[in-house]
């Protein structure tokens, strides 16, 4: 019996571990539920499942939920929360699936509590690869990819000796502007990019995946996973999201893990590791028409992929501005704030302006990405 703990339980991670969840009622239980601010599914969330706590970021919501709740589950605000839930006694698993730099100091402190960590916040990777490696590496803790494109290379490399791997490919499905002309790409709406053609996520990656900034946080999340040069990690579009990544061998073989696009596949896949369970979903039926296709990526007119190699490779905090200042943006363009274009524009600004020197240390960690985000609003 495994005990979870979901950080960003209302959102698409978090509903769908706990689809799994119910599936399988033997071999999980639920013991921390911490949502931002939905509180309306997070109570069906406590009364379904009966958490020993569950936590609301935002203290408006909190004050509203805890006005009309009267249930035995304990109720906790602000982001003390995700402390809270990070480091639960009960809990022998932490899903880490809020979106953003704000995962890291859970994250850090559930790997101080020995919990095994179910890793969908790529931010926590990107922004402190090295902090977050050395930290699981002394404490003896297992980080298990829910991503995607992560967890299909994780099952790829099972059994493989190291040496025998060449290189990493991530799949893109290009999103929504993939077949956009090169003109009109800078001019895209938010409704425009929130039309995602395979997956259902929410805003913050789909727009992302729009810009191909998500296939770019990827690639650093990569290299800390399973320890590989960026020189060694490809990326191809693949529109149909049915093959999730591959890896390629030495002799030149490529070993792919296939799917349909469904996160519970992958989510499942990291709270039974190494075993599998039977799972009730739409599965890749081959008796179907199935065309695959791969296309190079389009560097030039998504520039952020081309970035983020070049920041990948500086490294030290480069990767925790980047993704801050991406961020900052990002929600701006979903406000109307900020055309589409001027999301790569804000970061490389933001990029320009920083000093990449200091102790790789929690705190500086959490400065530098604060200075980021401080500055793509001044940006704004």
């Amino acid at each position: 019996m495994k005990y979870l703990s979901i950080l960003g339980s209302t959102g698409s991670i978090g509903t769908q571990t706990l689809d799994v969840v119910r599936q399988h009622p033997e071999s999980f239980g639920v013991v921390a539920l911490v949502a931002h601010h939905n509180i309306d599914i997070l109570e069906a969330q406590i009364n379904e499942f009966n958490p020993l706590i569950a936590g609301i970021v935002d203290e408006q919501a909190y004050k509203v939920l805890a006005a009309r709740y009267t249930g035995p589950t304990k109720l906790i605000c602000g982001e003390a929360a995700l402390i809270a839930a990070a480091t639960i006694q009960e809990a022998t698993m932490v899903i880490t699936a809020i979106v953003g730099a704000v995962g890291i100091r859970p994250t850090v402190e559930a790997i101080k509590h020995k919990k095994t960590i179910g890793l969908a916040n790529k931010e926590t990777l990107v922004a402190g690869g090295p902090l977050i490696t050395s930290l699981a590496k002394e404490y003896g803790i297992s980080i298990l990819p829910i991503d995607s494109e992560h967890s299909a290379i994780f099952q790829c490399l099972e059994g493989q000796d190291k040496s025998n791997v060449h290189s990493l490919i991530l799949t893109a499905s290009g999103g929504p502007l993939r077949n956009w002309p090169s003109e009109k790409i800078a001019t895209a709406t938010a409704a425009d990019c929130l039309q995602h053609p395979t997956w259902n996520m929410g805003n913050k990656i789909t727009i992302d995946s729009a810009s191909l900034f998500n296939k770019g946080l990827e690639v650093i999340e990569a290299h800390w996973l399973f320890g590989v040069d960026y020189d060694h990690i490809d990326v191809v579009v693949h529109p149909q999201s049915i093959i999730h990544s591959m890896i390629r061998l030495q002799d030149g073989a490529i070993l792919a893990q296939m799917g349909n696009p469904d996160m519970r596949e992958p989510i499942q896949y990291a709270l039974t590791y190494p075993r599998r369970l039977p799972l009730e979903m739409n599965h890749l039926d081959f008796k179907e028409l199935l065309t695959l296709e791969f296309i190079p990526p389009r560097f030039d007119d998504f520039p952020a992929l081309r970035l983020a190699y070049q920041v990948g490779k500086e490294g030290h905090f480069m990767p925790a501005v980047f993704n801050a200042a991406n961020e900052t943006a990002v929600y701006a363009f979903l406000e109307d704030a900020i055309k589409f274009g001027d999301i790569y524009k804000i970061v490389t600004a933001v990029l320009d302006q920083f000093n990449n020197t200091g102790d790789f240390t929690l705190d500086n960690l959490l400065a530098n990405d604060q200075w980021a985000r401080a500055t793509a609003k001044e940006l704004i």
